[in-house]
């Protein structure tokens, strides 16, 4: 045997922290995957992360690469767990934070109040100085009142420092000035300046997104410390690489210094995992959906490329403004919709499904830990969809009393038995999931025609072949080892940093080439700093994006601009392209001035993720992965007896057709009376949609 390379990636969950590892063998270019689950560990996620290396039977010393996934700084923020903090921020905007925006969701309630921001008026302090929008200054910055106000902060046992300063994404000179004064007055305090996370306009946005950023940076550096740490006692000899929200990795020390990027980065590689995959199997556009035990996330895939947007909040919800976070997202919708979705009545004698869930504890009836509401898992295991003797892979021992409990007691309260009920919990959970779908293409003018719903997560290929003949989908596809996909997109990823600047030009004559300067500007800037990290020129490749919009509008739409250097010539092409995907989305165009709003600069860098090599195709005969039959409730197409396939003994080339069940331990497949099976050379399942 020759050399064994081995290429591990981890994704901390709420409730576990999953693992994937390639082995190759670089000689004969063989390949096993292992997979792992183990309990996540609050408040000490890393142990979770040791723990499932040690399940899956994978000795850190001998592991090439590592990329990690957290939710560390999600949970922090939406548990209010981060550290104290305190704002410096330009001589009159103390309030901006608080003042925040008026388009409050909740309009007609009168009692209606904004969120509590999360540094109180008595920590944001203010310093003279002033920038204008256009960059020049109009007051010199007056540092001599920042030593009392960080004897203030000590004395309120502050934690971190953020800063922001009125137009510093048009020059950062004040905030870089005030950031190496905090430095060395009080070098053991956690401080972030706005322009290190972001330059783009829109003060309030940008000022909570460097508070955020602050107010989670403790947390995640010791986190990410522990982690090394631990990882270096065990014998792994390189630095992990951390997944951010842009669906790229980042390399741990500059993750450390700005941990706010990697706030959504579980969903992030599990889309840029559908990407790469989509990729590789001929399928460039792609409605990508994860459901878990508590939501179902869904993202557009155009052209291979995860869309990435910066107007991303959190806790925003029809009651609630939520908070913003400029930082590069992959652009997804979320609902409360997942495994553990508790279906209740209202009322009205109306039938539910989510957001509330049941979680981990007491999780669903079927876990017998107390659960005594009904469930999507638990309508799903009454429907016969999931083998209650092969729940959770054989881990659990369903409890069916609990579960028939549950779904009687609900069809009670709708005068219906309990298959209708169950039913209904089904059909209402996939209707949420369709609607959610629905938001990311076809209210923005994509035709999901054209699309391949790839579905992952433990409970996306139990709903996906209803959601995907709903939306009349080319075909639906279930990637092999579905339920730990999230860290299989991670290895598939880049190095790879988003530059956002705000700089506003009209397209006319003489913007070409004051448009190239500020890419060119952004492309220095992003090579000067892989270079820090030992990341030659020569192995950087970058993405241009714009930002337009028609003259005097609010906000904007964003357009690939073509390659090579742009000049006056490339102006009249970037217009159309602008036209074409404003009409696309919004129904019409206008014949009105263009202008640029800001750049939007894809830097990426290759740092070996993993390449996959198909197996040959072999006898289409499934019937050695037949593991029995057994009656299947399909919600709208009644009972049929289904065929039951172990998901782990498919291989290339095989195909069967519906009714039938694919079952491995994390995941399952339901297929529908009709539906055509193929597996391809990678041993994923293509589900070709009936009617």
């Amino acid at each position: 045997m020759g050399r064994i390379t081995r290429r591990v990636a981890t994704d901390v969950g709420g409730t576990f922290t999953d693992l994937v590892c390639f082995e190759t063998d670089q000689d004969t270019g063989a390949s096993r995957i292992v997979t792992a689950k183990s309990d996540t560990t609050p408040p000490d996620f890393e142990k979770g992360v040791l723990d499932v290396l040690e399940r899956g039977g994978i000795d850190p010393s001998g592991v090439d690469f590592l990329a990690h996934g957290t939710t560390v700084v999600i949970n922090a923020l939406t548990e209010r767990k981060g550290v104290k903090v305190g704002l410096v921020t330009t001589e009159g905007f103390r309030d901006t934070l608080e003042i925040a925006r008026g388009n409050r969701p909740d309009f007609f309630n009168l009692h209606y109040e904004k969120p509590a921001p999360f540094v109180p008026r008595h920590l944001r302090a203010e310093l003279p100085g002033r920038m204008t929008y256009t960059g020049a200054e109009r007051t010199p910055l007056d540092l001599s009142g920042l030593p009392a106000i960080l004897d203030m902060f000590r004395a309120e046992a502050v934690e971190a420092v953020a800063i922001s300063f009125l137009h510093s994404y048009a020059n950062t000179a004040h905030e870089e000035a005030a950031l190496a004064e905090v430095q060395r007055l009080w070098p053991e305090v956690s401080v972030v300046s706005s322009h290190q996370i972001t330059r783009e306009w829109r003060e309030y946005e940008r000022t909570n997104t460097a508070v955020l950023s602050a107010y989670v940076q403790p947390v995640a550096a010791r986190y990410l410390r522990r982690l090394d740490e631990g990882l270096a006692s065990r014998g792994f000899g390189g630095r992990p690489y951390i997944m951010q929200s842009n669906c790229g990795i980042d390399s741990l020390d500059a993750t450390s210094r700005t941990p706010i990027t990697m706030v959504e980065s579980g969903p992030a590689s599990g889309f840029w995992g559908a990407a790469e995959l989509g990729r590789l199997i001929g399928e460039p556009n792609v409605l990508a959906l994860d459901i878990g035990g508590t939501t179902a996330k869904c993202s557009l895939i155009e052209n291979g490329e995860v869309r990435i947007m910066t107007d991303y909040w959190i806790e925003r919800s029809r009651k609630s403004a939520g908070y913003p976070i400029m930082v590069p997202v992959v652009d997804l919708v979320e609902i409360g919709n997942g495994g553990g979705s508790i279906a209740w009545v209202d009322d009205f004698g109306k039938l539910h499904v989510g957001p509330r869930s049941a979680g981990a504890l007491p999780g669903p009836a079927a876990y017998g830990k107390g659960g005594t509401e009904a469930t999507t898992t638990d309508a799903n295991l009454w429907l016969g969809r999931i083998n209650r003797d092969y729940f959770c892979g054989g881990a659990i021992q369903a409890d069916m009393d609990a579960v028939e409990r549950s779904i009687r007691s609900l069809g009670a309260k709708l005068d219906v038995g309990p298959d209708q009920a169950a039913e209904g919990i089904i059909r209402i959970a996939n209707n949420n999931m369709v609607n959610a779908l629905k938001l990311v293409s076809l209210n923005r003018g994509f035709d999901t025609r054209d699309f391949t719903l790839l579905a992952f997560g433990g409970g996306g290929a139990m709903h996906a072949v209803a959601l995907g003949q709903e939306l009349q989908v080319k075909k639906v596809v279930v990637p092999a080892a579905a339920s730990v996909f999230s860290a299989w997109g991670m290895m598939m990823s880049d190095l790879r940093r988003d530059y956002f600047v705000t700089h506003l030009v009209e397209l006319a004559e003489g913007a070409g080439n004051e448009i190239e300067s500020t890419f060119a500007e952004a492309e220095a800037t992003a090579q000067a700093t892989y270079a820090e990290e030992g990341v030659g020129a020569d192995r950087i490749t970058f993405l241009r994006y714009s930002k337009f919009r028609y003259q005097n509008q609010e906000h904007t739409t964003e357009v690939l601009l073509p390659e090579g250097a742009i000049s006056d010539a490339s102006l009249a092409r970037i217009t159309e392209d602008f036209h074409k995907t404003y009409e696309r989305e919004y129904t019409y165009r206008l014949d009105a001035p263009v202008e640029m709003v800001g750049i939007h600069l894809v830097a990426k860098a290759e740092v070996g993720k993993l390449e996959m090599h198909p197996e040959p195709s072999g006898d289409p005969d499934a019937s050695d992965a037949v593991k029995g039959r057994r009656m299947v409730d399909y919600a709208l197409e009644g009972r049929h007896e289904a065929t039951i396939y172990d998901g782990e003994s498919l291989r290339a080339g095989m195909s069967f057709k519906g009714p039938a069940i694919v079952e491995d331990s994390g995941a399952t497949a339901v297929i529908h009376p009709g539906n055509a099976v193929e597996v391809d050379s990678y041993r994923n399942i293509h589900i070709t949609i009936h009617g």
